[in-house]
This record gives structure tokens, sequence and C-alpha cells, in this order.
């Protein structure tokens, strides 16, 4: 108890001075361009929005009250289509998926259920931090093993940032529980390719380690590149969990709808967990984005899908903010997949932030919290998403979401423009 309690409030004081929380609340403060928050603030497409609102103002008024506790029978059965057919296995919706109040309930549970105190948990550095705080809330032990960039000639990429193999194979002991891989990765947007998977397949495979597959980034690829699932290489599909986000897919944030797919010895243990600490998430809602995965299954790689076009017009997005990015003096790394760009500061940091004392603050979150005050820009510190021993690593580098109206980008260019000038 003395140990929980003690973990609790450090964690508490970690949260009160949280950075993303500090930023946010400056950026308000002081109206600045918000490119800090990770989501979308343009109209979802109106095929979903129409889908919710006959859902809540159709016959069925049993869409008004609780559905089956571990998943909404339309939504699961075609999430078993949808994923049959990505991941060429034969899905049960009543055994092999979980519905969850958004991606990050999902990802609750699973620490909360399948990972016990003490067990190690090796997270890909940058991670999505909340992997850290929900780890140490359970009483596991996050084990940082860090992506570094190397130069091959062709420019700034996510894609040349990779994991040494050793150093990842040196992080296992026999505490060792899980693996949580992000792909496309928050913040780097980096797609994992098919040889670095089967590294991590082949290391999970040896040691018998759970993978928690976090892919609620899934439909969001650019330049044409590949997501391959892990899921789906051999021997892992009974080892691994799969996180998928409605919110993501559907640009609904707000609608909290997510799922977790994976064997039944292991889904099963989330839908105790979820029954006893959840009981059901919203029927509405599940409903609605059932009828949109309805719609998208047939045409899910034409270009009439909306995942589609939404990558299509993201990837627009990206390469116009990188540009932007680049004639304002940072150095832009241009993701493969996901929400954000995450770019080099080196050249822009002030003079009063060239030289720091040891005990101040990280170089980035000093950097972040001047550009939202000064600039009227709010972006996030990489710092945030990286251990304190590997953070020397990433100072010089902060995360800038791009999935954004147009009027936000032009705002945001503005600022960049007159940086620029300066």
């Amino acid at each position: 108890m003395c140990t929980n309690h003690a973990v609790a409030k450090s964690l508490q004081t970690r949260l009160a001075n949280d950075p993303m929380l500090v930023l946010n609340r400056m950026a308000s403060q002081n109206g600045s361009v918000n490119l800090g928050l990770g989501f979308p603030n343009f109209a979802p497409p109106n095929h979903i929005v129409q889908a919710l609102s006959e859902a809540a103002t159709g016959n069925n008024h049993m869409l008004h009250h609780y559905t089956r506790p571990y998943g909404h029978p339309r939504l699961v059965n075609i999430l078993a289509n949808v994923y049959s057919k990505l991941l060429s296995i034969t899905l049960d919706p009543s055994d092999h998926i979980l519905t969850t109040i958004g991606a990050f309930q999902g990802l609750s549970s699973i620490c909360q259920s399948i990972i016990y105190p003490g067990d190690e948990v090796i997270l890909l550095e940058p991670f999505y931090s909340p992997y850290k705080n929900m780890l140490e809330m359970r009483g596991a032990v996050p084990v940082y093993v860090p992506l570094r960039p190397y130069d091959d000639g062709s420019g700034q990429s996510s894609a040349n940032w990779v994991f040494d193999k050793k150093e990842l194979e040196s992080a296992v002991t026999d505490k060792t529980k899980a693996i949580f891989l992000n792909t496309p990765m928050n913040p780097l947007g980096k797609v994992f390719n098919k040889e670095e998977l089967l590294e991590i397949s082949d290391l999970c495979v040896k040691h018998n380690l759970l993978c928690v597959a976090d892919e609620v980034y899934e439909w969001l690829i650019y330049d044409r590149k590949q997501h391959v699932r892990i899921a789906s290489f051999p021997n892992m599909w009974q080892r691994t969990i799969t996180l998928g986000s409605a919110g993501k897919s559907f640009s609904v944030t707000g609608w909290k709808v997510g799922w977790c797919i994976g064997p039944k010895h292991l889904i099963q243990v989330l839908q105790n967990y979820h029954f006893s600490a959840i009981r059901t998430s919203p029927t509405l809602t599940q409903e609605a984005v059932a009828v949109a995965l309805e719609k998208e299954l047939p045409i899910l790689y034409t270009p009439e899908s909306y995942f589609q076009t939404l990558s299509k017009e993201m990837e627009g997005k990206r390469n116009r903010l990188c540009k932007y990015l680049d004639n304002a003096g940072f150095k832009a790394i241009i993701p493969d997949g996901g929400y954000y760009i995450v770019a080099d500061i080196s050249n822009i940091l002030p003079r009063s932030q060239e030289n720091r004392d040891i005990s101040e603050e990280a170089t980035d979150y000093r950097f972040a919290k001047w550009a939202v005050t000064e600039k009227k820009l709010c972006v996030l510190p990489m710092s945030i998403f990286y251990s304190e021993a590997h953070r020397y690593l990433c100072e010089k580098y902060v995360r800038i979401c791009f999935v954004k109206t147009d009027d936000t980008l032009e705002k945001a260019k503005e600022i960049l423009d007159e940086w620029s000038d300066s």
C-alpha cells in the first residue's frame, strides 16, 4: 500500500506540472495557434454524422439503452469482417473483439488486467506518453529502447529513425512481459517496415512476450507506404492485442469508440475486466461507427473510401506544413504516417536558450513556452515522449500537429513567415 501510495503521489505531482497541460493552458490564455493538441479541428465525413443522426432519431429506441457489454453486436460483427480481411484470419466477433471507450481505455484495460505489478514492459522511444503513466500506475516497470536517426543522404524522414537490434534484445530480462508497438508512431510518424516488424516478432516469439500493437493511425499512411500488421506474422496472432480507433479513422475523436482485437485467451481477460470496471460503452456511437464501417468494407482500398481520401488530404497538409517549417528555419522530419511532424529547432533556438544550467528545464520545453508566449504558436517538446535517461536525444526537437483546417495552417504560416523575416 505504501508503495502504491508513493507511486500515485509521484504521478499526481508529475501530472500537475505536465508540459502538455501547461502549454495548452498558456495557448488558450495567449490566443495562440495550437498545433500542440493532437486532434483534427475539421468536420467528420457526412456519412458518419448522418449515421449518428439516424441512430438517434430513428425508430429503434433500444439504441438509447445499454448494449452488449463486450461490444455492440452490429459493431463487433462488422469489425470481425473488416479485420478478418486485413489480417487474413477468421475472427469470431464474440471471442476476438472488445469495444472500448476509445483506444485509450483499451490500453488502460490491458495495463490493469494483463500487465502485473513488477512486470517489465519495453517501450520504443519516442513513445506515446500515457504508456509510461499507465504502466507506473499499475506498478509495472517501463524499459526504454530509443530509436536513433541516421543520415543516408535521402533527407529528413521518420523512416531514418531505427532501433538497434542488439539493444532491443538486451532490454529483455526474465521479468519482461510485453513490448508496446505503436505504428504509425506518435509522435514520430514512423511506419515500421516488414524487416523491423520481423525483428520484433522474432523477439516476442523467442522470449514469449506479449505484443500490444497500437495501430490507431492505421489508415493515415503517406507516400504510398504500407501499414503492416504484426498480428499477421507467423506465431504472432496468439500473442498480440491490436488497438484500433474510430476517432482517428473517421475523424471523430470525441466519440471515444475504440477496440481491442486478439486471441480468445487474451480478449477474454480484457472482457472480464471491462465488465467489472466499465460494464458497457455508449450504444449510439457504436451503432454509427458500425454503419460507417459497413459502407467502407466493400471499398476499403478504392479511391471512394473515406480512409483513402483522408490519407491523401492529410498528406497534402503534411507537405504544406513541412514547407512552412523549413522556410522558417526548422528542419522538418517528414512523417510516413499519423498526425504529427517532428521538427529540429537547432537553427532557431533563441540565444538565451543556447546554454542552460543542468538543473533547469529541458531546452525543448523552454523553447515551447517561449514560442507559445512570444510567437503565439503552440508546439510540444519532444522530451515528454522520452525517459529521463534518454532525454538528451530529443532536446532540440518539437512535435507539431498538421491535421488541422486550412485556415489553421494558414494562420500558422503567417506566424512562421514572420518568424523567418525576423
